[in-house]
């Protein structure tokens, strides 16, 4: 998990950059700038090791859905609801978080993309103080 308070390491990871999804398009509606939301709901695979990412990178591009590759390759043990990734059955979740509850790094990419499901997920990657992160968010408001 990323909590707010903890250092963020030197900004993005080389790749694709805030705001891409995973075919490379901008995260844009219709011209326009993602709407602005105070809540996500977010999800994310979170590598220590570049190479492992890239590994989790490869199966989203083959088509893989994002909770089954999260749970084979996040090392978050981040607890939500009781269960944790360890429980084979979170999928990177983090759930609703605010403005300001995130690491700033991890926060400023996952605000800005689009919502989008675990079957056809749109994605960021980010490098932060706790590792590599591929983000993707389920829900704005």
């Amino acid at each position: 998990m990323a909590p707010k308070g903890k250092a963020a390491a030197a900004g993005k990871d080389k790749g694709k950059g805030k705001g891409k999804g995973k075919d490379g398009t901008s995260t844009e509606e219709k011209g326009g700038k993602v709407k602005g939301a105070q809540q996500i709901n977010v999800r994310h695979i979170l590598c220590e090791k570049h190479g492992k990412k890239e590994e989790a990178l490869e199966k989203l591009r083959g088509g893989a859905k994002f909770d089954d590759v999260a749970r084979e390759f996040s090392e978050d043990k981040a607890r939500v609801g009781g269960l944790s990734a360890d429980d084979g059955y979170i999928g990177g979740l983090l759930g609703w978080k605010t403005r300001g509850d995130l690491d700033p790094t991890f926060e400023a990419a996952a605000f800005e993309l689009e919502a989008s499901t675990t079957a056809s997920p749109k994605y960021v990657e980010v490098k932060t103080g706790f590792g590599y992160h591929i983000i993707m968010v389920e829900g704005r408001k």
